[in-house]
């Protein structure tokens, strides 16, 4: 995801410096070639070793170092960058950097970059709350820095309260939303729908559907990382929500096409991949549930029918797609479904073909417009939703 993007990782003095080990090997992992930098004092908390060996790459504390693999070391480098983040970020080399001071390899080389750069501060709660701190934190974002919230918990310094840096995985999200696609959907409001619905029998029971939600999950980050203002609506799910991505929880039908409805109009592209349960109970109460001889019984009326409203209601411009799960005649059955609803695009897959459908972490789909029909191999859930992104933006030029 990250092959050919360089990463500029500085380190200060705090205890959570080990934490960027993680963050060094996810980043490798995903083919990124990464660059660290520490302070001195960075060195009493963990070794440069350690991001030599992760990195394959130099660790640069010394200002001064005769290491030719740069010209001018602090300059070359931050040439080279695509995004830098300062992450444990101290109090100290906030102000220094807010205030213009490069007196070392880190804070020189920042002051050299042209990239996006984004800090992590780590701290005691009283430090982060100075108001000197917080001014200088203001200086950065007036400069175009960001700057994470640091979370609440239980500090080093054996402190509760704000000043924690966040966790390897949440650093590493801010630097995919920064370099890992081209923002090719910049400017754009996207609205997915992911999840089950459940339609409540009585306070125990429920009618609900084996949807898991990922592929939704995974449009709505893709779809982030590419730059568009996603608006993800969600039935229950284990799934953890992706940042920078508007969630709005919901559990019926209704509540889904409420919320869906509710701002589609506003929406440049709709993609309902959810699972809304087709049928609900006409009553909701104990006494209507009818029991004889171990039998139960229950009148069903069928649930709001959430594309065929966007479909009907669809402005000028605006690209729906639906998706179609089915057992048999999948493109027979998606083709009526994209005529009836009046959909852009269907993606369809067959529930019994190994590897798609509910729960997995792959998918097998075939995108089906009016003109054409593009079957798609066997991949990951992520991977099948940026194809139905790249999709989406060909036929919408």
């Amino acid at each position: 995801m990250l092959k050919g993007k360089t990463v500029l990782l500085g380190i200060t003095g705090s205890i959570a410096a080990y934490k960027i080990a993680y963050l060094a090997s996810a980043l490798q992992k995903l083919h990124a070639d990464v660059h660290v930098l520490m302070t001195e004092n960075a060195t009493n908390f963990i070794n440069p070793i350690t991001f030599e060996t992760l990195t394959g790459n130099k660790c640069l504390v010394d200002t001064f170092d005769r290491n030719f693999q740069f010209q001018v070391e602090h300059v070359s480098i931050a040439k080279k960058a695509d995004v830098v983040m300062i992450a444990p970020a101290s109090a100290n080399v906030i102000g220094k950097i807010a205030n213009g001071l490069a007196d070392d390899m880190l804070t020189t080389t920042v002051m050299a970059c042209r990239c996006r750069k984004i800090f992590a501060p780590a701290m005691n709660t009283a430090m982060y709350e100075n108001p000197i701190v917080q001014d200088n934190i203001k200086k950065l974002q007036h400069y175009g820095y960001e700057v994470i919230t640091p979370a609440s918990g239980y500090l080093a310094c054996g402190d509760t309260g704000a000043g924690k840096m966040p966790e390897p995985e949440t650093l590493l999200e801010y630097i995919l939303r920064e370099v890992a696609f081209e923002k090719d959907l910049s400017g754009k409001k996207i609205l997915v729908t992911a999840g089950p619905t459940q339609e409540a029998i009585d306070p125990v029971r429920c009618l609900t559907n084996h949807s898991s939600g990922k592929m939704g999950y995974a449009i709505a980050k893709m779809a982030m990382l590419r730059g568009a203002e996603v608006t993800l609506v969600s039935g229950p799910t284990a799934i953890e929500p992706p940042l920078f991505v508007k969630v709005v929880p919901v559990t019926s039908a209704r509540d889904m096409f409420e919320a869906v409805t509710g701002v589609s109009d506003q929406q440049d592209i709709i993609i309902k991949a959810a699972a809304v349960a087709d049928y609900r109970p006409k009553q909701v109460s104990e006494d209507k549930v009818k029991k004889k001889d171990d039998q139960v019984s229950i009148e069903l009326e069928r649930t709001d029918d959430i594309l065929k409203y966007l479909g009907q209601h669809k402005k000028n411009g605006q690209f729906l797609c639906g998706f179609s799960m089915e057992t048999k005649d999948m493109i027979g059955n998606s083709r009526a479904k994209l005529e009836k609803k009046n959909l852009d695009m269907v993606a369809a897959n067959n529930l019994k073909v190994e590897g798609a459908g509910f729960q997995g972490d792959t998918n097998v789909l075939t995108l089906i417009t009016q003109d054409e029909e593009v079957s798609l191999p066997l991949m990951s859930k992520e991977d099948a939703a940026l194809k139905i992104l790249d999709k989406i933006i060909s036929l919408m030029k």
